[in-house]
């Protein structure tokens, strides 16, 4: 028994420590992981896929609308008091009920090519949309890479500041022993803590920075704010990406060929376009084919049924033998006979008061308060202000792509700069260190130093990282950002 409650005991123990060890491991999310899991989640991107459908089912309602239209009907109401009875062609006083059925058909045989010009726009409304989702999933995957980014550069400025709160502390002791020793004057002492202890809040404040950002990048992902996760730096060699040569001229021609955006303003171009054309048929006469299949039944009440039996007299010679001769005798012979006032209803409904009615319709607008041409106007002014953003969107394709090559230029040089700069950095703090041991420089000139190695530090990190990502906002800019790049 105690043996069995010893190993339950160690059971439970080594559970409750996997639970504990679970709980405190982080989540590793990698970059690749991350676009994965916005493009899953984001909200404005499903809102314009599920637009995308409602797009797609306009254009197949707008493509049917050309078949005809069918519509059946049927009505039953009683008639209390005087009415016409226009199946029997009579005025009756009194209740009659009454039954109605019709199937009605018709088609549009022209409409100042209305549907025609209706089907082009829903066309070019669904192709709009297609750009605009892929767009929106670049902004997805540009939004998330830019979060991605900074929170990846907020953990490597957490680590500057930690290493350099560490060195500083180490100092610290030094100089306390110095001081111990005579070789230094107690101020170094205080100046030196007091130094750590700004070290320390650079770390505490790069720890709360870090912290807002990996919250802005959970939101971004729908994930569970309690959750903890680091992020891993991409697997890029970043001496591939400053080499390569950009063409900014032909990379604004391949912009034109794929941003979503443009040709998303191309296609509502061209459906205003069509919207304009479809309204101008309003103003033009329209011809129509209609077919109509119906019956009725009707019911007077308080009258005999529909099937009445009468007499009919016959006259017969009687042979009479117990009486002498012959005689003439008559026989009311019974008949049955149908009520041509009430009709059964299969004999009303389906044989006597069947109608087929068909025929064309022609209708010429004269007059009905300009509001034809109102509507006209209206998508006339629609079509206009499209091209004007058509125009817009071109003008800023050229901007935002000359406006990333500069940038990836720059990126790359100021990498270049911070690499030697933070090697000058590390070789005069190391030097103004041992000075400063020595007491051969000042306390000033050391923390000088030490303040131009971390700014130096911050700096490379930064520049190293901007330009880790200069590929994702290059092909941003040009439309060329695939989901399938970060599989």
């Amino acid at each position: 028994m105690r043996i069995f409650l010893a190993s339950w005991i160690c059971l439970m123990s080594a559970s409750v420590f996997a639970q504990q060890e679970s709980v405190s491991a982080k989540r590793v999310l990698t970059f690749q992981e991350a676009i994965k899991i916005a493009l899953k989640n984001s909200v404005n991107l499903n809102q314009q896929r599920n637009n995308l459908q409602l797009n797609q089912t306009q254009k197949i309602s707008s493509i049917a609308s050309m078949a005809p239209s069918i519509s059946a009907s049927t009505s039953a109401s009683v008639f209390d008091g005087n009415s016409f009875n226009q199946n029997a062609g009579v005025v009756v006083n009194g209740i009659r009920d009454n039954i109605s059925g019709s199937i009605t058909a018709r088609l549009n045989l022209f409409n100042g090519f209305n549907q025609i010009n209706t089907i082009k726009q829903s066309s070019s409304q669904l192709d709009a949309q297609a750009n605009f989702v892929n767009r929106t999933t670049q902004d997805v995957i540009n939004s998330v890479s830019t979060q991605y980014l900074q929170v990846m550069l907020d953990a490597e400025l957490l680590l500057v500041a930690k290493e350099n709160w560490n060195a500083l502390a180490k100092q610290l002791e030094q100089t306390k022993e110095q001081v111990a020793l005579g070789a230094k004057a107690p101020v170094d002492e205080y100046n030196q803590d007091a130094l750590v202890k700004g070290a320390e809040l650079r770390f505490v404040q790069a720890e709360i920075t870090l912290n807002n950002d990996k919250a802005f990048l959970s939101q971004t992902l729908l994930l569970d704010a309690f959750e903890e996760f680091d992020v891993e730096r991409p697997s890029w060699d970043i001496n591939t990406l400053g080499s390569e040569k950009i063409d900014p001229i032909a990379l604004a021609d391949i912009a034109k060929q794929h941003r979503g955006d443009y040709l998303r303003a191309v296609k509502n171009e061209d459906a205003q376009r069509y919207a304009m054309r479809a309204s101008k048929g309003l103003l033009m006469p329209s011809l129509g084919a209609f077919f109509n299949y119906g019956s009725a039944y009707n019911f007077q009440r308080n009258e005999p049924d529909s099937i009445r039996i009468t007499t009919s007299k016959t006259l017969v010679i009687n042979d009479n033998t117990q009486a002498s001769g012959y005689g003439l005798q008559t026989i009311n012979t019974p008949k049955t006979v149908a009520n041509e006032k009430q009709r059964s209803f299969n004999d009303q409904f389906k044989v006597d008061n069947v109608y087929k009615q068909y025929g064309i319709q022609l209708s010429i607008p004269l007059f009905n308060g300009l509001q034809s041409r109102t509507a006209y106007i209206q998508q006339k002014t629609l079509y206009e202000n499209s091209r004007l953003t058509r125009k817009n969107v071109e003008f800023q394709i050229r901007n935002d792509v000359l406006r990333a090559y500069h940038n990836y230029e720059g990126a790359k040089k100021a990498f270049v700069v911070t690499v030697d700069q933070l090697k000058a950095a590390e070789l005069a703090y190391n030097l103004e260190s041992e000075r400063y041991n020595l007491g051969i420089t000042n306390f000033v000139d050391f923390v000088n130093a030490n303040r131009i190695l971390v700014q130096s530090q911050t700096d490379k990190a930064q520049a190293e990282y901007r330009l880790l990502f200069q590929k994702v906002l290059l092909e941003y800019a040009a439309g060329t950002l695939k989901p399938e790049d970060f599989q």
